[in-house]
């Protein structure tokens, strides 16, 4: 039981005394002030330029609140109903039209004043806490820091919250917002079926239901989208790994020449803008394209090869084009590991008698998997979200007639062409979802299950 509070001990020596709770309980009447007021803990301890600006930023909350964030909060529920009218002006001899609810709208707002309440909720934890802090210091007879002292901080000790702040803010704008919004999306019949583009509904999870049931005619594609782009992650990264090692261990061989030109003519391609590489693929492998013109004139074929009009051959094409466009990063990762390997261990295997196999399968390639697994992992995800392969080479052909995903669309294409072509944005947020929910399951569990998880220090 010593060591067990002595270890107790330890841990909450970076545990900071200064909590809500703790202000709840033995804060004086200024620190239960700040509960309601925000910043007067700080003004009666004579913090006053940081008593004054959070009590700014509580008046400006509730300022906001009171102009349109209860209003945004009340449309919520509903997402709108007023409908846009049509009104006949006598004295002008036209219609006017009254502009109603717009359901996007009044979604995007709910989810920012949601967000900027909670925002509001941290920042008014902290006031108090601030308040709490305030009140021990005076107290225990030690020094309050003035708003100056607050500033020179964030250029010493607290210089991380400055640095990160910044960031932080970007993340939470570009990056949290608009996803929330999208996840949000998915709940609605935010679609042009039935016209719900201006005024929508909640449909709670009926969209999902849609999208994974078999039966539906959307759910079958979606199984069939998800089933493809599966095997073009798996086929993609494994191809592009096997094959770009290959090349940087045959180039790194001792008996090779001119190892520097090699490697240049591989990485040339990586100088050649990727959409400008697939573009002009594209234009080659056509109907009527370079490839298949020169092969009817020298008579090898009578007919147009179906490198995009046939499910099998457009398939394969793509993966074959892949593989020319990814095997040079691949060659670098791998060289530059390569040239890391110990040659000790190469010279011990050849003393015992070990062959150019046997090393590749006990020295090479345990090496490789181990520093390029995390590698792999993020090679698997860019494929499933491989939108400029896809979209550039074959744009999802071909697609059966009736059908909004082609034999070759991954679910980021066919997520675009329900959204930006079709305007299915109910559907296309709930394809961002599955996809992000496959990603995060092959990615968490794949890792969690690698060398490079288990035994960090392997390594060295």
């Amino acid at each position: 039981m010593g060591k067990a509070a002595g270890k107790k001990k330890r841990g909450n020596d970076f545990a900071s005394p200064y909590t809500l709770g703790a202000a709840v309980k033995k804060g004086d009447f200024a620190t239960k002030l700040s509960l309601v007021i925000c910043g007067a803990g700080n003004i009666i301890y004579r913090q006053f330029v940081k008593g004054f600006l959070f009590l700014a930023i509580e008046i400006a909350y509730i300022w906001f609140m009171i102009k349109s964030g209860f209003q945004n909060l009340s449309l919520i529920p509903s997402l709108g109903w007023l409908e846009q009218e049509e009104i006949w002006n006598e004295s002008k001899g036209i219609y006017e039209y009254v502009a109603g609810h717009n359901s996007v709208l009044i979604l995007l707002y709910g989810v920012l004043t949601i967000f900027i309440t909670f925002m509001f909720i941290l920042f008014w934890k902290s006031t108090v806490k601030s308040a709490y802090k305030a009140q021990c210091l005076t107290k225990e007879g030690k020094h309050v820091n003035s708003f100056m002292d607050d500033v020179k901080d964030l250029f010493n000790d607290n210089l991380q919250n400055l640095l990160m702040s910044v960031p932080l803010a970007g993340i939470i704008s570009f990056t949290v917002l608009p996803l929330v919004f999208m996840i949000s999306m998915a709940f609605t019949s935010y679609s042009k079926l039935d016209n719900h583009l201006v005024l929508f509904d909640w449909v709670g999870l009926d969209n999902f239901k849609k999208v994974l049931n078999f039966k539906d005619a959307i759910g079958q594609q979606f199984w069939s989208v998800l089933g493809w782009t599966l095997i073009w992650a798996v086929l993609a990264t494994g191809l592009n790994y096997i094959l770009g090692m290959i090349l940087a261990i045959v180039i790194n061989r001792k008996g090779t020449r001119f190892k520097g030109f090699w490697r240049f003519c591989f990485i040339l391609s990586i100088a050649v803008p990727q959409f400008v590489t697939l573009l002009i693929m594209r234009t080659m492998l056509n109907q009527e394209g370079a490839v298949n013109v020169l092969l009817k004139s020298v008579g090898l074929i009578d007919e147009s090869l179906p490198f995009f009009t046939d499910a099998t051959w457009a398939r394969v094409t793509v993966i074959v084009i892949n593989l020319w466009v990814g095997i040079p990063y691949t060659l670098i990762q791998a060289t530059g590991i390569l040239q890391n390997i110990p040659a000790e261990l190469y010279e011990s295997a050849r003393v015992d008698g070990a062959n150019a196999f046997v090393t590749f399968f006990k020295i090479t390639l345990p090496y490789m998997m181990f520093v390029m697994t995390p590698y792999l992992i993020t090679q698997f995800t860019g494929n499933v979200n491989n939108f400029n392969v896809i979209y550039l080479l074959s744009a999802g052909a071909p697609t059966p007639v009736g059908n909004s995903a082609g034999k070759t669309d991954l679910l980021v294409t066919w997520l675009y062409k329900l959204t930006v072509d079709q305007q299915y944005f109910n559907l296309g947020a709930v394809i961002g979802i599955m996809t992000f929910v496959v990603l995060a399951i092959v990615a968490l569990v794949t890792y969690r299950n690698t060398a490079s998880y288990k035994d960090e220090e392997g390594f060295q």
